[in-house]
């Protein structure tokens, strides 16, 4: 197999605000796109003023930027390309994200100093596959999510050792192989492989009898229906010791379309435990623990160990924190200046968590406004607020409260 490699921690950056705290919490290097040929046409995207800037943001703190350009485009929009091709290269963007043949080549000819990667939507889940690719100028392929930790092996071992390869670790997982799928353009007209899902895969389904309209059976016997193409979300953070030894070179967070929550505190766990799993360390349980904290699906190890099963119960997510705050900034004795998302009030419990800061909780003694007035429940968001916490933290750092948000049946 080679040289045992740290892996790159590789994380979702849909708009300006998850960029910098993916950044921020851990990433060596982001994933995002711009607002053409992408593969998330909800997550926010970056314009082309924003682009360059979040490129030298992230660029200033030492972290590589993939930019996504994995649809599958028509005739009328494959004139286009050479453009916005030539625009990633002379914006510094590190790697292009490639799923059509034709787009791979071009970016060969119009971005020359990107790096081509291969999409997980071509779905490479053998080593031939992988080899034809490198042959062609790939320098990484990103596995589809149905091969297995032994198949990931033999694929590390029957490649060259300079082409990459990147797996997802971490996030929702789809019904179809490998994301290729043409349900939404069926049943709404939204065209999945175009980055507009609308995600049917998640809805609660029911059996009509044609004859019989308006009379609905359950698909099983169960009186609440059943998600019958539903799937629990992938989650390694207990496993990368695994990931490591099987070869891979960068391992994947899923979620552009996701809060800036998750890509700070999803960022965060894993930037800790993948230093502790290297270093040959102990894993400190509060890293672990921080992926319950934020919005997810029953959590399951993807393909990685065997097929996952299914999961016919919900399509429900676990919500069980709030962010009430962001801290700006904060003197050493530790008076912060927050910026309001969600209400809380005095004599609340909340968490504070930040960039490389070891979550701690606190009681809420006092609140003021930016005038320096107290308040007692503030509920507008954005306002600027003023409180004293236990010690210093940095900027950025998040303030949380423990506030059940779950679906209810």
């Amino acid at each position: 197999m080679g040289e045992r490699r740290k892996p790159e921690l590789l994380c979702p950056a849909g708009d300006m605000e998850r960029l910098r705290m993916a950044v921020l919490y851990g990433a060596d290097a982001v994933y995002l796109a711009g607002e053409s040929f992408g593969m998330r046409s909800f997550a926010g995207n970056f314009s082309r003023e924003e682009l360059p800037r979040a490129v030298d943001f992230a660029h200033r703190h030492g972290v590589r930027v993939h930019v996504t350009v994995n649809t599958m485009p028509r005739n009328g929009e494959v004139e286009k390309l050479p453009e916005w091709l030539e625009f990633l290269d002379g914006a510094g963007v590190d790697a292009l994200i490639a799923a059509d043949l034709g787009t791979f080549t071009l970016a060969g000819r119009h971005a020359p100093r990107c790096e081509r990667h291969v999409s997980t939507q071509v779905s490479v889940a053998n080593y031939a596959a992988a080899r034809a690719w490198y042959d062609l100028g790939a320098k990484r392929v990103i596995l589809a999510r149905e091969v297995s930790l032994e198949e990931i092996r033999e694929i590390r071992a029957k490649t060259p050792a300079d082409l990459e390869l990147e797996a997802f670790v971490h996030g929702a997982m789809c019904v179809s192989y490998s994301g290729r799928c043409l349900l939404s353009n069926y049943m709404t007209g939204r065209d999945s492989n175009r980055g507009a899902c609308a995600q049917p895969c998640r809805y609660q389904y029911y059996l009509m009898e044609e004859k019989r309209p308006g009379e609905y059976f359950p698909v099983f016997e169960d009186g609440a229906g059943t998600y019958i193409m539903n799937s629990r979300d992938m989650c390694m953070i207990d496993h990368l010791d695994d990931l490591i030894d099987a070869g891979l070179s960068s391992l994947k967070i899923e979620g552009r379309a996701k809060s800036a929550y998750y890509a700070a505190i999803v960022t965060g766990a894993y930037r800790h435990v993948l230093d502790d799993v290297w270093a040959g360390r102990p894993i400190d349980p509060v890293w672990r623990d921080e992926v319950e904290k934020v919005s997810h699906r029953h959590y399951a190890t993807g393909f990685y160990y065997g097929p996952p099963g299914q999961y016919y119960e919900n399509a429900r997510y676990i919500r069980e924190w709030q962010v009430v705050a962001l801290v700006t900034e904060c003197a050493p004795n530790g008076a912060a200046t927050l910026t309001l998302r969600n209400k809380f009030q005095t004599g609340d419990i909340l968490e504070a968590v930040g960039p490389d800061l070891k979550p701690f909780a606190f009681r809420v003694e006092a609140i003021e406004d930016g005038e320096g007035q107290p308040v007692t429940e503030p509920k507008t968001p954005q306002m600027t607020l003023r409180i004293k916490l236990p010690r210093q933290v940095p900027a950025w750092t998040i303030l949380r409260i423990e506030r059940d948000l779950s679906a209810k049946s």
